[in-house]
């Protein structure tokens, strides 16, 4: 289902007043969608998160962002990557990703996970619950989601959340409703819930870790007795690109001064050892990209997810991830 999705987590640009901000995403997204990523992402985040900015940064609300850019694309599937099941009523969610199915003729996918950003809900008011109340509160919003995806009026009695005879009018346009994505890597419960509910599982882990997380997976579908192959799993990085290795290395040198480290410290000639302290970055010119995500690819994965967080508004940028990653799948 996903081969090479492109994230959108920042919404920051240099000299680029608010009433902008969307033009420049939409062109990213356009641009996404031409030149090879099949899924574009948003973050469902109201303020931006530590390891990408400070929290008074722009940041726009999801579902919104993403029905607007139903009207600015054509082919990419839409999809947050992923949300928060706290910030929103099951069945209203179901709603709203029934709403972008339809705006977008088919084109929407419910990317879900248990939420973890505590400082976020407080700042806000979302309740934040201990760790086992969120799982159950996920695992009855997939329950009510999937019926209400599939069903035209639809009940479920659940230990956090519950619907009762709802109905869900106009009908979803994909056959069998948006897929469902489950977020996070989580062995005992993320991964068993993926297996049990999922369309689609997105592994936020580093790269090494991948082959231990598809054997997980795989145990858990055994248990319930799904095919493993019936999931389909992609990992979630963060490239950094350039026409030329030298302007990658460049611009990775300017993502790390950003966020207060001496780029002369590390060792950004040696991608092996790069690997070992950035273990989901892909660096490089677009051949370079192309091996590096093969490489991956090669570990199991049906797919990659990537972020660009300082070249979402470089639409030459965005172009040659496009290529590179969609080369990387022959």
């Amino acid at each position: 289902m996903i081969k090479a999705g492109l994230q959108l987590p920042n919404f920051t640009f240099p000299d680029r007043p608010a009433a902008e901000l969307f033009d420049v995403i939409a062109d990213a997204a356009q641009v996404a969608e031409a030149s090879g990523f099949d899924t574009v992402f948003v973050m469902d985040h109201f303020f931006q998160l530590p390891m990408l900015g400070a929290p008074e940064q722009e940041m726009l609300e999801a579902y919104t962002l993403l029905g607007a850019l139903a009207a600015r694309t054509s082919t990419v599937d839409l999809a947050t990557l992923v949300t928060g099941v706290t910030y929103r009523n099951p069945a209203l969610l179901a709603k709203i990703v029934t709403t972008l199915d339809v705006i977008s003729k088919g084109r929407a996918i419910l990317g879900i996970g248990a939420a973890w950003f505590q400082e976020e809900h407080e700042a806000l008011g979302f309740d934040f619950p201990r760790t086992p109340v969120r799982f159950e509160i996920l695992e009855d919003a997939l329950h009510i989601c999937r019926r209400m995806f599939t069903e035209r009026q639809s009940s479920f009695e659940g230990a956090r959340a519950s619907i009762k005879d709802a109905w869900n009018s106009p009908r979803p346009i994909r056959e069998g409703g948006p897929p469902i994505l489950v977020g996070g890597a989580g062995e005992k419960r993320t991964l068993r819930l993926a297996a049990e509910h999922a369309d689609a599982s997105n592994f936020n882990c580093g790269f090494d870790e991948i082959p231990h997380k598809l054997e997980v997976l795989a145990g858990h579908c055994a248990d319930v007795g799904r095919d493993r192959d019936e999931i389909s799993v992609s990992a979630l990085g963060t490239c950094i690109i350039g026409r030329t290795h030298e302007e990658a290395i460049a611009v990775l040198s300017e993502l790390v001064g950003s966020r207060g480290a001496d780029p002369a410290s590390l060792p950004l000639d040696d991608f092996a050892a790069l690997r070992k302290i950035f273990p989901r970055f892909f660096v490089g010119s677009p051949d370079e990209i192309t091996e590096q995500v093969a490489d991956v690819l090669a570990l199991g994965l049906d797919g990659i997810v990537v972020n660009m967080p300082t070249q979402t508004d470089d639409p030459e940028a965005v172009a040659l991830a496009g290529r590179a990653f969609a080369a990387a799948h022959g």
